[in-house]
């Protein structure tokens, strides 16, 4: 995949692109590189619970819902339990469905004073495909990276 330098370039380079707020932009194959690379560096999962119990969890990761299920209601207490969990000062890679909560995710975070936060691009399951089904195109799951379910 490349050295920890090669990806954090290039994730960087696709934040400026993209004109992210946060540090990076990784795919799940850069994302799942760095945990074995970077000391310290951590998943942060931001789905809810429902997701994590009936699609799927990530070995190892910090589990903190960005929005609350039922109800899709935002967490309120989210950076509290992040800033709890999570060395501020590692890499802090965010993960959701898609990659839209844990954009979210890593603007919070970076705005409150946790400098090294990307964004896992293309989430746990992916896009939908032309049916309308997730997990077929992109994603943690699709690139056939480490995952339990319950």
């Amino acid at each position: 995949m490349g050295t920890l330098t090669d990806i954090l370039r290039l994730a960087r380079a696709r934040a400026e692109k993209m004109r992210l707020p946060y540090e990076g932009a990784l795919t799940p194959q850069e994302a799942y590189s760095l945990l074995s690379l970077a000391p310290g560096a951590r998943i942060v999962d931001v789905r809810t619970r429902a997701e994590l119990d009936w699609v799927g969890r990530i070995p190892g990761a910090i589990e903190i819902e960005w929005n609350m299920y039922p109800g899709n209601v935002p967490n309120p207490h989210f950076l509290t339990h992040l800033k709890k969990q999570a060395d501020p000062e590692s890499l802090l890679l965010f993960i959701c469905r898609s990659g839209a909560r844990s954009h979210n995710a890593a603007i919070a975070a970076t705005e409150a004073g946790m400098p090294d936060c990307y964004n896992v691009l293309e989430g746990f399951e992916g896009d939908k495909d032309a049916n309308g089904q997730r997990g077929r195109i992109g994603g943690w799951r699709h690139a056939g990276l480490p995952w339990t379910q319950s």
